[in-house]
């Protein structure tokens, strides 16, 4: 078998279909599902690999479809502007781009079979959210060209800890121990750069082309949008995708932002988040170059980390108190999620919540309610708490609720709820259909937080939610500076 020499490391791929590189073959394909830029981004670099090995072209394949459940105007106007980024960065290397929009339900389907059949290797993204598995599954059944599979999900590669963690603590202290081996080898910030490939002289395979036209003027007319069989009434966002807005929101983060996020993140006056959970989510921002702008801004190096774990949320790093708790959201919050969802196909069911969790809630299912809401009603932001409707009002126009707020929403609906199992099941519909980070591993903790993961017992034992952490509006109220997020997202003012 031909040898490939990578700079990915091998802790970061793993062979999906073990067959021989097709000799006969025309191109090498990158199918892009999560990663979806050419910045710090190992898939691309072991394709560009393995094209070089076996001098062919690279053709990169990026398609959005339109029959999974959530699909939406939302998500992919996000996505398409993402394309446009991708359009112009692969226009000025040797890459064939291939950006495809699915314009009805199931005409998508055998795209990426028909492209195998040409490809002497199929290089494709390892990610454990929901929906990448589920078209990883799909294709399978229908491919048998050597395809390998390549993690760029987190600082620390999916697989480098073979175990589940039940608390942040936990893997806090397991992430300090694993993690300096593996911040010396960072993807490269553009692995397009002075790039020799031979180029796709003659384009895709005609009935490629005819079956599955390149969506290159699609992408250009947001106004198209209207034509997809997508749930239309989820809109677009005044949030901008792709790597350009991405690495902007970034830039801007690190110079106007971090320097006071650990006393802003949690007043929602201030929304002194990063912005960063969509780039992140669709794959236009990588974990690496975040950290990559950190320590350029910080002069800092791996070499500035604790000599041993001290497994405390702060002073690992060794830098400035904010930075460091962003980082433990970055990387202990976002990458705890990711290992979960390794081990677990549905992350959302109820059996996947801690014991202690389960017993207390199904305990207190049965406790008197303030009050209930159907869903409607919640969709609506129409409950009679002030706070909750701004969190919820902000989230269907925006695509995001204030980090802190988040955690209130979901405990409110736990408290609502004619049942617990009722709360998650109507959290994750809110969540998915408007959140533009929905869908996510991330996103999945944060839900299932509300219930007790991650979480330990907390007294006195209360009703309805027994020993799971409980959260109040009035709290919130005393807590936090609100007034100005409660005026912003009003009724009148959202309205």
């Amino acid at each position: 078998m031909v040898a490939v020499t990578t700079t990915v490391p091998a802790s970061r791929i793993r062979v999906w279909i073990d067959a021989p590189p097709r000799t006969d073959g025309a191109f090498v394909l990158y199918w892009m599902t999560a990663a979806r830029r050419t910045d710090h981004n190992w898939a691309l670099e072991h394709a560009i690999a393995w094209a070089r090995a076996l001098a062919r072209p690279l053709v990169v394949l990026e398609a959005i479809g339109c029959s999974h459940a959530w699909a939406a105007v939302r998500t992919h106007a996000f996505v398409m502007q993402g394309m446009r980024d991708q359009r112009l960065a692969f226009a000025k290397s040797p890459v064939h781009y291939h950006p495809y929009v699915e314009r009805d339900h199931d005409e998508g389907r055998g795209l990426v079979a028909a492209l195998a059949e040409h490809a002497c290797v199929v290089v494709t993204d390892d990610h454990p959210g929901a929906l990448v598995r589920s078209l990883l599954a799909r294709v399978r059944r229908r491919i048998t060209t050597r395809c390998e599979l390549v993690d760029g999900c987190g600082l620390l590669p999916l697989r480098a800890i073979d175990r589940e963690f039940t608390t942040a603590a936990s893997f806090r202290r397991a992430l300090q121990r694993e993690l300096p081996a593996y911040l010396d080898s960072m993807p490269r910030a553009d692995p397009l750069r002075g790039l020799v490939l031979p180029v796709l002289a003659e384009g895709l395979p005609r009935r490629v082309r005819e079956r599955w036209p390149s969506a290159y003027d699609f992408i250009e007319r947001p106004e198209v949008l209207a034509e997809l069989p997508i749930d239309r009434s989820v809109g677009a966002v005044a949030a901008v995708g792709g790597p350009r807005a991405g690495h902007a929101r970034l830039r801007a983060f690190v110079r106007t932002g971090l320097p006071l996020y650990a006393e802003r993140r949690s007043d929602p006056d201030d929304d002194g988040g990063s912005g960063l959970s969509p780039y992140l989510h669709f794959g236009h921002v990588g974990v690496h170059a975040v950290l990559r702008a950190i320590a350029a801004a910080h002069d800092w190096t791996p070499a500035e980390l604790a000599q041993s774990p001290t497994g405390t949320r702060l002073g690992w790093w060794g830098l400035p108190v904010p930075v460091e708790s962003f980082l433990d959201e970055l990387v202990t919050w976002r990458e705890i999620g990711f290992g979960f969802a390794m081990h677990h196909e549905d992350v959302y069911a109820w059996d996947t919540l801690p014991a202690w969790a389960r017993t207390t809630l199904e305990r207190h299912a049965s406790d008197p309610r303030p009050v209930t809401y159907d869903f409607a009603r919640l969709e609506a932001a129409a409950t009679g708490d002030e706070v909750w409707n701004a969190a919820q009002r902000q989230l269907v126009a925006e695509g995001r609720i204030h980090n802190y707020l988040r955690m209130l929403w979901g405990k409110k609906v736990l408290e609502w709820a004619a049942s617990p199992q009722e709360a998650l099941a109507q959290l994750v519909a809110l969540n998915d259909r408007w959140a533009l980070d929905g869908r996510d591993p991330n996103s999945a903790s944060g839900i299932c937080w509300v219930f007790g993961r991650y979480d330990r017992p907390w007294g006195p034992e209360r009703p309805i939610f027994g020993t799971v952490r409980f959260m109040s509006s009035q709290a919130t109220k005393r807590k936090t500076r609100i007034r100005g997020y409660l005026q912003r997202w009003s009724a009148e003012e959202a309205g």
